[in-house]
C-alpha cells in the first residue's frame, strides 16, 4: 500500500515522471519520501488537533481564535513536507491564486489582531468566519474551474429573481 502512495502521490516510478518531491526540495530538508510523507501527516494532524482543540474553548473568543489560526497555518503549512518551501510559496503566489493567497494571509493576520490587540470578542469571530471562507476560496483554487462552479452555485442560491 505505501508503495502505491509512494507511486501515485510523489511520483516514485520508474518512468522518470515529474515528482512532487523533485530535486529542488531534495536539498532542503534532507528527508526521503517517507520522512516526507510522516512530516506532512503529522504536520497536518497536529494542525486538524489544534483546530478541533480550539472548539473546546470556543466560549473564549480570543483564545478559539489564536489555537485555530495556528492549527490552520499548520494544516496549510504541511504541504511544504511534500514539495518544498520554494515550490509551495510559487504555488501560492502563482497568478491564479495570488489574490486568494493574499485574501487568505490578511484575513489570518486580521484575525490575530482582532484577537491579541484589539481583544474584541465579536471583531475576532468575525475574522474567524473571514478566514474559513478565504481558506475555502483559497483551496478551491487548487481544483480546476472549482471557484467557477463554485460562484455560479452561490449566484443561483442568492437569485432572488424565480
Amino acid at each position: 500500500m505505501w508503495g502505491k502512495l509512494n507511486q501515485s502521490v510523489l511520483g516514485d516510478n520508474e518512468e522518470g515522471g515529474e515528482s512532487l518531491l523533485d530535486e529542488e526540495s531534495e536539498g532542503l530538508f534532507n528527508l526521503s519520501a517517507t520522512q516526507r510523507m510522516y512530516a506532512f501527516a503529522a504536520c497536518f494532524l497536529a494542525g486538524m488537533l489544534c483546530m478541533f482543540l480550539s472548539m473546546i474553548v470556543f466560549a473564549k473568543p480570543i483564545k478559539f481564535a489564536v489555537l485555530f489560526t495556528f492549527g490552520n497555518l499548520l494544516a496549510v503549512g504541511s504541504t511544504a513536507f511534500l514539495f518544498g518551501p520554494a515550490r509551495q510559496l510559487r504555488m501560492m503566489f502563482d497568478t491564479v491564486r495570488v489574490f486568494a493567497t493574499a485574501i487568505y494571509l490578511g484575513c489570518v493576520v486580521l484575525a490575530l489582531i482582532c484577537a491579541l490587540l484589539i481583544r474584541s470578542k465579536i471583531l475576532t469571530i468575525i475574522a474567524i468566519i473571514c478566514e474559513i471562507c478565504a481558506l475555502i476560496w483559497y483551496s478551491l483554487s487548487y481544483i480546476p474551474f472549482a471557484r467557477r462552479m463554485v460562484s455560479g452555485l452561490m449566484i443561483r442560491l442568492c437569485d432572488t429573481e424565480l
